[in-house]
């Protein structure tokens, strides 16, 4: 059986898929031309990250599918009912990249906390000239440790995100509508582990508690962040959306850095992908990232291994 991997995987994922009798192929085909090559080539499971889109006319003229499989979290790039409705296997990697995601957000974190967006970008053209004016500028950075953190979306990733902020000593707080509460455990080295009971609040109650906030929501109709929302946060707040582009309102976002409402923002993930706003690209106050979140050499590793394993247990 074929497997086309068409947004690429892991080598690791491709070695599994191969040893349990697979016939794995990489070729990335345009999406225009991606039924012709199914049909052409007798592929039985399809492979996709965010790049490649499976919707009902590709479900409907591909009667030799059996698998779609999206290697990450978010499926809003497939027609997940409908498939399942005409019997194919749907599959994704809920856990795989969800510790990737949060060290990208805590190096945004940090990095936004002490300037090091601005300072990386300025030293290189005003070091030699100008290095007291830039020692001065960047000189009132803030720590993490003892800070408050607002998760708001507390399933995996935020989960994931939240152990990263109680291992630097943060607060966390946590929004989810769907979660009353939940144990949260940190893994050291050395073997040891503390586990720590995290009852979410109200969306509300974070918004104002939280010196730093970090969105860990499935896309959706409306924005989770919007001006409203601002208005209901601390004055010099630091947020990062890196979930989906459309859960955080960018206009807002940037009224709401001009104000001084929010000091700073951490953005893996926009409204107009792959074409940000220039607003927003031209903005000093900004961390910026091209949707990186979950692209680790480990997280594509665990894809890769997950899907092949997923797909050796339905097909046998």
């Amino acid at each position: 059986m074929k497997v086309l991997a068409n947004d690429g995987v892991s080598q690791s994922g491709i070695d599994a898929l191969t040893k349990g009798g697979y016939e794995v192929i990489t070729t990335t085909v345009a999406q225009e031309q991606l039924i012709n090559y199914i049909n052409e080539k007798d592929i039985t499971v399809l492979l996709v990250r965010s790049a490649t889109t499976v919707r009902k006319d590709l479900i409907d003229a591909c009667p030799g599918l059996k698998i779609i499989g999206r290697g990450g979290v978010g499926m809003d790039n497939i027609d997940v009912e409908y498939a399942r409705e005409k019997g194919l296997s749907v599959i994704n990697t809920p856990a795989a990249s969800s510790h990737s995601v949060a060290e990208l957000v805590f190096g945004h974190l940090y990095g936004l906390s002490r300037f090091l967006h601005n300072s990386n970008r300025e030293m290189p053209l005003e070091g030699d000239s100008n290095f007291k004016g830039l020692k001065k500028a960047y000189a009132k950075g803030t720590e993490l440790k003892g800070k408050t953190l607002g998760v708001l979306g507390f399933g995996r990733i935020g989960q994931a995100t939240a152990k990263v902020a109680l291992g630097a000593g943060m607060k966390v707080v946590a929004f989810d509508p769907f979660l009353e509460k939940t144990d949260v455990e940190l893994e050291f080295f050395d073997g040891q582990k503390v586990n720590f009971e995290i009852k979410t609040i109200s969306k509300e109650d974070v918004l104002k508690q939280s010196d730093f906030i970090t969105l860990h929501v499935p896309a959706q109709k409306d924005y989770v962040i919007d001006e409203a929302e601002f208005n209901m946060m601390k004055d010099g707040v630091i947020i990062a959306n890196a979930a989906r582009g459309g859960v955080l309102n960018e206009v807002a976002l940037v009224k709401a850095i001009e104000s001084g409402k929010v000091a700073r923002a951490a953005l893996d993930v926009f409204e107009k992908e792959p074409k940000p706003e220039m607003q927003l690209l031209m903005n000093p106050a900004l961390s910026l990232t091209p949707h990186t979140g979950a692209a680790t050499n480990e997280a594509q590793d665990r894809i890769g291994t997950e899907l092949a394993s997923q797909i050796i247990s339905i097909l046998g």
